[in-house]
């Protein structure tokens, strides 16, 4: 098993830039790709990131590249994504999630996840 607990969210205008953390325990010496998804009241789950252990693999969404940087700390067990340039469609709630292995296509191939941060950019 492995516990995942998110941080840094809170309410940004737009324009500007937060960074979410994810902290793992329990089962943290195997290799596990974590990822970020979000979702807005009335909206589907989006897939926002993903990053392999090694870190050398990323994915983002169409919507966050250029923006966004995903990135992971083995040592502390945690995950960031770093949120620049933030619009008011990002507003959602955001997700960390874990998977033995590699990056998996989509949300339900994560076996492990948060309980979400509220991020909302709004003037």
């Amino acid at each position: 098993q492995v516990h995942l607990v998110e941080s840094g969210g809170g309410l940004v205008q737009p324009g500007g830039s937060l960074r979410l953390s994810c902290e793992a325990s329990g089962r943290t010496r195997s290799e596990y790709a974590m990822a970020w998804f979000r979702q807005a009241p009335g909206k589907e789950r989006e897939y926002v990131s993903a990053i392999t252990w090694s870190g050398g693999s990323t994915y983002y969404h169409y919507s966050v590249k250029d923006r966004f940087t995903i990135s992971r700390a083995n040592a502390a067990n945690t995950v960031y994504l770093q949120m620049n340039k933030l619009e008011p469609e990002d507003t959602a709630v955001y997700y960390c999630a874990a998977a033995f292995g590699g990056i998996q296509a989509h949300h339900f191939e994560y076996e492990f996840w948060g309980q979400g941060t509220q991020v909302t950019v709004s003037s």
